[in-house]
This record gives C-alpha cells, sequence and structure tokens, in this order.
C-alpha cells in the first residue's frame, strides 16, 4: 500500500513516480473553474441530468470541448508505439469509455491524460490550454483505480477527505464536504468504518466519493469495476451510470469489458495496437462497426468473406466465397466489385424460421448447443465456416436441436453489413 508521505507528495505538488506499463499508477489531482459536482460543497446544489445520446457525431461544438488528444504518440522504446497518432475529442459532460483488449494503448492514454506519462509527440488540451507540461498535481483530476488504493488505518469519511487536507482545506470543512460526497454514493452510515469493515462494492463507492469531494476537471477511472465479482460488477456498472447522469459531470473510464462499456458510456472508443480503431454512440459501435477487429470485439459476430456484386443505395449483394448470394446493409466506403467482409449478429439470427419472412435463408448444420441459462447459443457449420452461431432466446428449442442436424437460418438485410475493403 503506498503510504501517506507518497500520497501526500502527489496531491500537494511534490514529485510523482512515472510507471512505463498499461497497469493503473498513483492518482492525480487537478483543478477547472468548471466545477460540476456542487453538491459535495457546503450548500452546493446537484446538477440535472442530462439525456444519453443516442447518435454520435466525431467532432464536437467547441462550447461542448473539454479535452482534445492532437495527433498524440507515445513510445518507450523508441521503436513500437504504445499509442500511435491519436486525435480523440472528450465533451463536457461525457461518459466516455476507452475500450480495448491488453496492450491497446487505452490505459496509456488515461496515464497521459492524468500526466503520469508524457506523450512522445503531440499535445493535450483541456479547456483551451495545453497541458503537457503540466504536473499531475496541477490538473484537477480525480482517479478512480482497479485496487481503490484506500489508506487501511483511515476511516472511510478520513479516507474520502484526505484530499483535501493535503490542499490546505480547514478540517471540519474537509470533514463536512467529506460527509456529503458520502450521502452521494450512498455511504453515509459508513464513514467511521474502515476499508476492511465494508464490502468490494463499499470501497468502490469510498474511491468514487473521494475522487469527487475536490470538484475535479475530470474523473478518471481506470478498471473501476475489475476487482468486483460479476453480479456485483453489473450492479455497481447501474448505480456508477446512475450517478453520472445525476451529476452531469466529465468520465473517462477504461475497461476491457465490452458489457460494461456498452451499459454506461454516452460513447465508447475503441482501441488496438495502440491506435483508434473507432469511436461513437454504443449502438453505433455495436450496429455499424468500423471494421471486423471492432465487430469481434464489442460483442460476438459471425463472419462471412466475399465479393459485392452490386450495390443499390443501402443495400448491396454479396457473393461469398462458397458461392452463395447474401442482401446487405451497405458499409461506408462499399462499392462493386470490393472484397468485403460480411458481420451479423448471433442474436439477429432467426431458427427455422417460417418461410417468406426474412430476405436471406440458408442451409446449416448443428454442431453444437450450448445452455445460456436465458437463452440457447447454437454453434453451426455455414458458409464454410465451424465457428457461426445463433443466439436463441427460449432455452426449450434445445430440446428439439441435436448435433449433426440440419436447420435453416435467416435474416433481414438491416442485420447484415458490409465491410469497408480498406478498414478490414
Amino acid at each position: 500500500m503506498t503510504s501517506v508521505v507518497a500520497w501526500a507528495r502527489t496531491w500537494s505538488g511534490g514529485a510523482s513516480t512515472k510507471r512505463h506499463s498499461t497497469s493503473a499508477s498513483r492518482p492525480g489531482s487537478p483543478r477547472n473553474n468548471h466545477a460540476i459536482p456542487a453538491v459535495c460543497r457546503p450548500g452546493g446544489r446537484q446538477i440535472a441530468g442530462r439525456s444519453r445520446r443516442d447518435e454520435d457525431s466525431s467532432l464536437a461544438p467547441p462550447s461542448d470541448l473539454l479535452v482534445r488528444f492532437q495527433d498524440v504518440h507515445k513510445t518507450y522504446d523508441g521503436e513500437a508505439f504504445a499509442v500511435a497518432a491519436l486525435d480523440l475529442e472528450i465533451r463536457r459532460g461525457e461518459f466516455l469509455t476507452l475500450l480495448g483488449p491488453s496492450g491497446s494503448g487505452k490505459t496509456t492514454t488515461l496515464l497521459l491524460l492524468a500526466g503520469f506519462e508524457t506523450p512522445t509527440r503531440g499535445d493535450i488540451i483541456v479547456n483551451g490550454a495545453s497541458i503537457v507540461d503540466t504536473p499531475p498535481h496541477r490538473r484537477n483530476f480525480g482517479v478512480v483505480f482497479q485496487n481503490y488504493a484506500l489508506f487501511p488505518h483511515m476511516s472511510v469519511r478520513e479516507n474520502v477527505a484526505f484530499p483535501l487536507e493535503v490542499r490546505g482545506i480547514p478540517a471540519a470543512d474537509a470533514q463536512s464536504r467529506a460527509e456529503r460526497a458520502l450521502e452521494l454514493v450512498q455511504l453515509a452510515g459508513f464513514a467511521r468504518r474502515r476499508p476492511h469493515q465494508i464490502s468490494g462494492g463499499q470501497q468502490q463507492r469510498t474511491a468514487l466519493a473521494r475522487a469527487l469531494v475536490f470538484e475535479p476537471t475530470l474523473v478518471l477511472l481506470d478498471e473501476p469495476l475489475g476487482a468486483l465479482d460479476k453480479k456485483l460488477r453489473e450492479q455497481m456498472q447501474i448505480e456508477l451510470k446512475q450517478l453520472h447522469e445525476r451529476l452531469g459531470n466529465t468520465m473517462i473510464s477504461v475497461t476491457h469489458d465490452q458489457s460494461e462499456a456498452l451499459t454506461m458510456s454516452d460513447r465508447i472508443a475503441v482501441f488496438d495496437y495502440g491506435r483508434l480503431q473507432q469511436i461513437g454512440a454504443p449502438r453505433e459501435v455495436y450496429d455499424r462497426p468500423r471494421n471486423s477487429f471492432v465487430a469481434r470485439f464489442v460483442g460476438e459476430t459471425n463472419l462471412a468473406n466475399g465479393r459485392v456484386a452490386s450495390v443499390s443505395g443501402a443495400e448491396c449483394r454479396v457473393t461469398l466465397e462458397t458461392g452463395e448470394t447474401v442482401v446487405a446493409s451497405t458499409g461506408a466506403g462499399v462499392s462493386a466489385s470490393d472484397r468485403t467482409s460480411l458481420i451479423l449478429r448471433p442474436e439477429r439470427l432467426a431458427l427455422d424460421p417460417p418461410p417468406g419472412q426474412h430476405v436471406n435463408r440458408f442451409g446449416a448444420t448443428v454442431r453444437d448447443i450450448v445452455y445460456g441459462g436465458d437463452h440457447v447459443r447454437c454453434i453451426l457449420d455455414a458458409f464454410g465456416r465451424r465457428d457461426w452461431s445463433v443466439k436463441v432466446a427460449d432455452p426449450a428449442v434445445a430440446t428439439a436441436l441435436a448435433p449433426g442436424r440440419r436447420v435453416e437460418i435467416a435474416w433481414h438485410a438491416r442485420d447484415c453489413l458490409a465491410l469497408d475493403p480498406a478498414e478490414g
């Protein structure tokens, strides 16, 4: 556990140690006049929530723009880039999730924003001013880490008040504001307990209250729910989403959990190999992935390769490598004669539906049946592949299916997307 002295140096302006890895580092603490969680201040009022966006535009209006990454690169060895050519705008008041597998650059991006790493090239602008040369303790960013980093010898209230005390806030005021922050995260009755006396979810709320109590410009969350079990993690996703909507502040979260990103985010930025692959609203990223990596990483998908035979507006006809012709939704940049990959989500497939309801209908062979409680997954041999699947909501269908059985699968053109060949 990090010592109080080391923490005090970080919060109050001492030297901070940078970590050359993609794991969480020590918290920093920035400042800005955009004091959103006013409910944490004595006499403060709660800011009304805002509706979540269903659609995305890549550029924010100037009044909405809070953070901008401009051609940011980061390398540790002068050869491989942990982050490459990153151009990213973050809107005031949004919940943005940086999503990707291990080593994709998402955590490095968060560390660059927090000030624990410095860009090799490029600029990071917050509220119109570069912060590249601003040390972490002057950035006024609240940070929540996967292990929460709570002081075991301090009470819950003392942990939450700590950022205020190292800033020179009088003890009585700091304790009062800490209590208000604990009320905000529904921990008012746990103020005197030590971290080991509360549950994992309550520790997560304590860490969040500590990140909010000093009115940060941004709240940065590095795998904040990763230490929780599945049921509690799903519960905390809803609680964190609701808290963000109540406060209307700006939160940036890092995760590799696709479900977490889809549940909590206004927008999702998907990373792979240090590069931003796509940014958009959850529905946009899920329904209209930019490339096959995004399609595979954000949810489950079926893939088939082929060539575009013709394009007619929003629809195109694709001849698969196995000879079948499929009618699909035309992705951006798709033209006749292009090679393409088709993507189709398992839950959008119909299994043995009545005839005449779908434009696409083909035969397949059942390889396996996987029972999932509230659904059944049928693994199929189809289109020369052995990994196609159909997700069926009614588990009773498992009684009528068995490996080796021939079935028909069908889907609408709108549910199948032909990807831009330049994107892969």
